[in-house]
């Protein structure tokens, strides 16, 4: 990576130019090192095991996805004769689909906005605290800083299922059982983003921001917001996209405090179950269903977090 950026950003103009003079004459033997023309050795290339291994790694991920519309367009008796009932998905699949969307068991657009609403509120507020916190730690000094963080990274070793008793119990004395609240509160902030922008913003952001900042009479609140949040863009991406899924496919706590009335979509594919009789196609299509809008959102983001992933990392 070129000094020119660092210089232009501690030294006078000057010593900006002379290192872009510096830079414009060392410009062609690095090119054409990252030719392999320097040294006589041949750039180092992807070859055909890679691909090889990609393709093979791809195919791995798409296997749960395919079975799912395999099973989602059988009949329960072909799945009970064979693993496989069919080599293709047809247009059953679709009625599945029109069957989950009208069962009478939920109400699936209930579901749907519940989900979007608990999974939209967690990754903008764990995004925003985790960064106030990230910033804290990784940029201000102040007493017992260190002991704190280390307390923070360590909560991450406790199991979710310590503290579910506890936590039951004070979502009881407020009142939120059965409601949204009682899922999204506990969920506002998570060790592992406060960690994750932690690390992040201890290496992306130089403390010479800060201090100019500082000069120019910004307050705390307006360099947190004005150098601290656009430095963290790339990282708080990832963590609203991994937070985002993690509650929009979470299981576990909203089935202890939400019921049937008021389910997310996870808990309304459970409510597909009948007592005494599974139909898998259907819950199939429900699964469907409830990955569908993840894949809508890794393929319209994929491109740019990666982007803004490694653009932050040549940055830093």
């Amino acid at each position: 990576m070129s000094s020119v950026p660092v210089v232009a950003q501690t030294a006078g103009p000057g010593a900006a130019k002379a290192a872009q003079r510096r830079g414009g004459a060392s410009r062609p033997g690095s090119s054409s090192r990252r030719r392999g023309g320097g040294d006589g050795s041949a750039a180092l290339r992807p070859g055909p095991i890679t691909y090889a291994l990609l393709g093979l790694a791809v195919l791995v991920g798409l296997a749960p996805l395919y079975y799912t519309l395999v099973i989602g367009s059988s009949d329960p008796t072909s799945i009970a004769q064979s693993p496989l009932p069919q080599l293709i998905p047809d247009g059953s699949l679709l009625d599945q689909i029109n069957a989950v969307i009208t069962s009478t068991a939920f109400s699936f657009w209930k579901a749907f906005a519940n989900s979007v609403i608990i999974s939209t509120v967690c990754a903008i507020a764990t995004v925003l605290f985790s960064t106030m916190a990230g910033f804290s730690f990784a940029k201000l000094r102040f007493r017992g800083r260190r002991g704190l963080l280390l307390f923070v990274v360590a909560t991450m070793a406790v199991p979710t299922q310590l503290g579910v008793v506890p936590l039951y119990i004070v979502m009881t004395d407020l009142g939120w059982i059965g409601s949204l609240k009682a899922v999204i509160v506990p969920a506002l902030v998570t060790a592992f983003g406060v960690f994750w922008m932690t690390q992040y913003l201890s290496e992306a952001l130089p403390y010479e921001l800060i201090e100019a900042a500082r000069v120019d009479g910004a307050s705390m609140l307006r360099t947190f917001w004005s150098i601290a949040m656009p430095a963290a863009r790339p990282a708080a991406a990832m963590l609203a996209l991994f937070t985002f899924v993690s509650q929009w496919t979470n299981f576990f706590w909203p089935s202890i405090v939400l019921n049937q009335n008021n389910p997310t979509l996870p808990l309304a594919v459970r409510l597909l179950q009948a007592n005494y009789f599974v139909d898998y196609s259907l819950v199939m299509a429900g699964v469907f269903l409830v990955t569908l809008p993840l894949l809508i959102l890794f393929f319209l983001a994929g491109r740019h977090l990666v982007a803004g992933i490694m653009a932050g990392a040549v940055k830093g």
